[in-house]
């Protein structure tokens, strides 16, 4: 079986003799048919093909076939960004009338989508802190419950999720857990392998790693047995009466998942990804191994200088040896986190704004894991609707800063934090 290393620079499109080198973009919205037969087979969902770039394309599904070999899935598609990505992964399995659970500790814009947005749309979420025991999970499952949510490296906070006993915790409820990989990448964490049954990505953060392309992913393992629990998915394991009473689950088995997700979602909701932002996907890809192992060494040795320097009041980093979530990280993460990291400046809220506007090197943007390093103040920015209950019961303190560490030289990015630390003294 080929390494990861091989998987991000050679799988999902493997050229035949005479054909390109690199991944066409098959920039073409609809195919031709001979017969008008040939078509209607497609739209009853009774042969495999192409005929309108809404639902599949090429360039797409080859670099969606990579993701899913990186991931260790059987299948997977891809969307428009993260948050559609998130959002197709729970809509694909609750309808109105439905509840899930979702960590408290994930990105705000998430937050929101699945307090706020999917609550006007009848299903309800139920946000817990990962620290909750067993037991008090529990108590929160409800008999609609047909989810839990996670990120493998929560955004912003760098918390590691406990796979293992969260997936056990899903399954002996006959529900799925799905997990958002963004952070970690499946470089450095694949879930399938610790129980996890889908996940998603922003494509937008590592993978394309240039900040030039918003995309997202969904990835299904193909593990989780719909029709056991086929009381609590209907949609997976009924008649779908707009494909002339198909039933995903037993007509496509483990490909169940993504094929409603396809063929459903994205025909309905329309969130595709264009084939030219998935060519550039497909780039950072090529290179996302090499990149991870950078962005790490880079972030471990910036942690390391903040958690010894004076104006410091505390700093998060899963790596860093003495980290409250360093167990975890040695675990699901051994060959290194991810760049990210967040930190407070002594003084407070204003002193942490005042020495972010310091910074010459670092740039303040709405974004993070990219090649350049960026930086941002959460309480402010990504999690600006939240209020000051959920600011909390999300762990993002006032004076938390985020900031992702990029490609440059270590060195260099440590002498413009101490520059900003001077400016402020």
């Amino acid at each position: 079986m080929a390494k990861i290393e091989t998987k991000c620079t050679r799988s999902g499109y493997t050229p035949k003799n005479g054909e390109p080198r690199s991944l066409p973009i098959y920039q073409s919205t609809t195919w031709k048919y001979e017969k008008s037969d040939d078509m209607g087979a497609l739209f009853d969902l009774e042969a495999e093909g192409y005929f309108y770039t809404r639902l599949q394309n090429p360039t797409n599904d080859y670099v969606a076939a990579k993701l899913a070999d990186l991931e260790g899935g059987v299948a997977a598609m891809l969307t428009s960004s993260g948050q559609a990505a998130n959002f197709f992964a729970i809509f694909n399995i609750c309808e109105a009338g439905d509840h899930f659970l979702a960590s408290a500790n994930i990105y705000g814009g998430t937050y929101n989508l699945f307090g706020t947005t999917l609550k006007k749309m009848g299903i309800e979420c139920t946000f817990y802190d990962q620290t909750m025991s067993d037991d008090e999970l529990q108590k929160l499952v409800r008999p609609n419950t047909k989810c839990v949510f996670g990120e493998t490296i929560t955004n912003p906070t760098v918390m590691v999720f406990d796979i293992e006993r969260m997936a056990a915790f899903a399954h002996r409820n006959g529900i799925p857990l799905i997990m958002d990989n963004t952070f970690a990448t499946p470089v450095n964490c694949r879930p399938f392998e610790w129980g996890c049954d889908i996940v998603t990505h922003s494509t937008t953060k590592y993978i394309d790693g240039h900040a030039s392309t918003v995309g997202g992913a969904i990835v299904d393992s193909g593990n989780f047995d719909w029709m056991a629990h086929k009381e609590k998915f209907p949609g997976l394991c009924t008649p779908d009466e707009s494909y002339h009473g198909i039933t995903y689950a037993t007509k496509f088995g483990k490909g169940a998942y993504i094929t409603k997700a396809t063929v459903q979602m994205m025909r309905d909701l329309g969130a595709i990804q264009s084939p030219q932002h998935a060519f550039f996907i497909n780039i950072g890809l090529e290179s996302l191994h090499v990149r991870m192992e950078r962005h790490c060494a880079n972030a471990l040795k910036i942690a390391e200088f903040l958690k010894n320097h004076e104006q410091v009041d505390w700093v998060h980093y899963p790596s860093l040896e003495g980290d409250e979530y360093n167990e975890l990280a040695k675990k699901y993460l051994p060959n290194g986190s991810c760049g990210v990291l967040c930190f407070a400046v002594k003084g407070g809220r204003e002193k942490s704004i005042q020495f972010m506007d310091s910074l010459k090197l670092a740039t303040i943007a709405t974004h993070v894991a990219d090649a350049q390093t960026c930086l941002l103040h959460p309480a402010s920015h990504t999690h600006r609707q939240l209020s000051e209950e959920q600011l909390i019961e999300a762990g993002v303190a006032p004076d938390l800063i985020r900031y992702s560490v990029g490609l440059e030289n270590a060195d260099d990015l440590i002498a413009d934090l101490q520059q900003a630390f001077e400016t402020i003294k």
